[in-house]
């Protein structure tokens, strides 16, 4: 059962991943799924939704990039400092049996992608759903445009019946170019029915989504709206034409919804709700 109730919790660890990339541990429990996502209060600053990138049941980690105010704030924080947490919001990503997993992540989607895999093959002993998901194997795609910017490869590789495939735009590691290059081979060599999941880029899951259309496979997207409230209210992450709201009914969608939204791929609106196409 979700508690939303807010809780201002320390920051337990702090591990730097890569440049301007950092994971921030708490002891709390969340008791999340892969997919969803907490809003968090800096104190001072603002409220920003965030994936969840880890969560054993005893506590959980955030990932976060360096890219604004409230992330550039948070850090300048140390170990033992407290941050607001609500949530955990909205849907997350199917948990199925004999199933083939392909997973593509761009940049910070490896965060909760790879959450996704642990809570599959891996799950830890009293976190969230402890059983193991029968029949599952996974490929796990995850793109960046250098070797530097690949997160989560150790982690990725410590995964039961999970294979690795890299690709940079830059070609210092794995495949020279979209990760999206490799993925129509991967679903027709699968050998048992094949579920796609994508977080990252909205041009990526744009074209994912076209591939899984033209394949009739089917495949889940996370697609990010600026949210104020994160419960559905505001309307402020609501969608074209449909008006869902991607806090409540999102951010993880199924493709036949997300074939529904209209402006997925070609446009999103800022906080004052101007339309900004990508």
């Amino acid at each position: 059962m979700e508690n939303n109730n807010p809780q201002f919790i320390p920051i337990s660890k702090i591990v730097e991943e890569a440049q301007d990339i950092k994971t921030f541990y708490f002891e709390h429990s969340l008791n999340s799924k892969p997919g969803q996502f907490i809003m968090l209060w800096v104190p001072e600053h603002d409220q920003k939704p965030f994936s969840i990138a880890y969560d054993d049941g005893k506590s959980f980690g955030l990932t976060f990039f360096k890219r604004g105010p409230t992330t550039t704030k948070l850090f300048d924080m140390k170990v033992g400092e407290r941050v607001g947490i609500e949530g955990p919001f909205g849907t997350s990503f199917s948990r199925k049996p004999d199933t083939h997993y392909i997973m593509v992540a761009g940049g910070y989607g490896a965060a909760p992608l790879g959450f996704l895999a642990e809570s599959l093959l891996s799950p830890p002993a009293g976190g969230g759903d402890a059983r193991r998901a029968e029949g599952v194997g996974v490929d796990f795609c995850v793109g960046a445009r250098n070797k530097d910017l690949v997160l989560f490869k150790n982690r990725i590789e410590k995964i039961p019946n999970t294979k690795l495939h890299i690709a940079t735009d830059d070609g210092s590691e794995g495949h020279k170019g979209y990760i999206t290059d490799i993925l129509s081979n991967l679903i027709d060599s699968a050998e048992k029915k094949v579920l796609v999941v994508t977080c990252g880029p909205e041009l990526m899951e744009k074209k994912i989504l076209n591939i899984c259309n033209e394949k009739n496979t089917d495949c889940e997207i996370s697609i990010e709206r600026y949210m104020k409230c994160g419960v559905g209210i505001c309307g402020q992450c609501a969608v074209d034409p449909i008006g869902i709201c991607m806090c409540k009914e999102g951010p993880v969608v199924k493709r036949e919804l997300a074939n529904k939204i209209t402006e997925f791929g070609k446009y999103h609106r800022d906080k004052s709700g101007k339309i900004i196409y990508f």
